[in-house]
């Protein structure tokens, strides 16, 4: 194969456009946004380069570490619910009918064609005071107050279930965030983990079923370790945007589910303090790195020991 310097004209007028638009519309605001978490407010809106740390030390801050790992924490819930919810469904697709793979693996990506604050509100309509949830829940108890009343056992029936139907405050907590996060993010889980099962030498399922291994034992043994990249990948690509998601807990959270991002919002909109804004998106974005990190590594590790067996 002659190599690329052969075809310079070539390899320059294909590349040099996607790079200049990289470098220009990306490392350069990213540049820029790098520069001012060292700088100081000054004024309404002014920023003072100085290269202090100051911003940085000031997200030590305990309440600010508190946001912090409150949005790890509810990243990382959102992340195994997906993982534990994403795996099951993964694996039908996988051994469903070749028919109806292709429809599964649409109704799987038809969320990215709705706009994700559609979807947020749609979420809310479902479980406000008001909402779809709490008025199917009320519907039964009338039903189950009616049935019990027809036998004569309506002290029995408000014993259960109290006077009147209380609806569930389903809305503006952690619950409701992750339950959001895990609504947007988990087509993110389930593409990767369909990709790596999709793989799978079923061979090897058939053996472990033959040798007495239950359905549960080979999804444990079998079936997990020789998909764990594609779980690895799964993990990293959900729990990236599900630390750094904005909309979902400002919309579904109430004032003490606020993630990180929301944080950041607050400083470079309504603080108007763009250096401490810039010194937590970097913050986070560190974070980000050193999952990527050890995901190179571990993958690194992994081929090493697949060519040590």
């Amino acid at each position: 194969m002659d190599s690329w310097y052969k075809f310079k004209r070539v390899f320059l007028s294909v590349g040099v456009p996607p790079t200049f638009w990289l470098v220009a519309f990306f490392l350069v605001p990213l540049a820029l946004i790098w520069v001012f978490s060292f700088g100081e407010k000054t004024g309404v809106v002014g920023i003072d380069i100085t290269w202090t740390i100051d911003n940085y030390i000031r997200a030590f801050n305990p309440d600010i570490l508190k946001i912090f790992a409150k949005s790890l924490w509810l990243a990382i819930a959102a992340t195994v619910i997906c993982l534990f919810v994403g795996l099951p469904v993964a694996l039908g697709i996988v051994y469903a009918p070749s028919k109806w793979k292709g429809l599964l693996l649409l109704g799987i990506m038809l969320p990215f064609w709705t706009n994700l604050l559609i979807r947020t509100y749609a979420l809310i309509a479902v479980l406000r005071t008001r909402g779809y949830v709490n008025f199917t829940l009320e519907w039964f108890d009338a039903k189950i107050r009616v049935l019990f009343d027809l036998f004569g056992m309506g002290g029995i029936a408000t014993a259960l279930l109290g006077e009147r139907f209380q609806a569930l405050e389903l809305l503006y907590n952690d619950n409701a965030v992750i339950l959001g996060l895990v609504y947007v993010h988990l087509p993110f889980m389930v593409l990767p983990l369909y990709a790596a099962l999709e793989r799978l030498d079923r061979s090897y399922l058939e053996a472990s079923l033959d040798l007495g291994a239950g359905h549960l034992r080979t999804l444990w043994n079998v079936v997990v370790p020789l998909a764990l990249p594609g779980i690895i990948s799964g993990i990293i690509i959900t729990f990236i945007p599900a630390l750094g998601s904005f909309l979902t807990p400002d919309l579904l959270g109430g004032p003490d589910s606020a993630m990180i991002a929301t944080i950041i919002e607050r400083q470079f909109k309504s603080a108007n303090d763009w250096p401490f804004g810039s010194a937590l998106s970097f913050l986070l974005m560190y974070i980000t790195f050193g999952a990527l990190a050890l995901r190179a590594v571990m993958a690194k590790r992994g081929g090493s020991d697949g060519l040590e067996g």
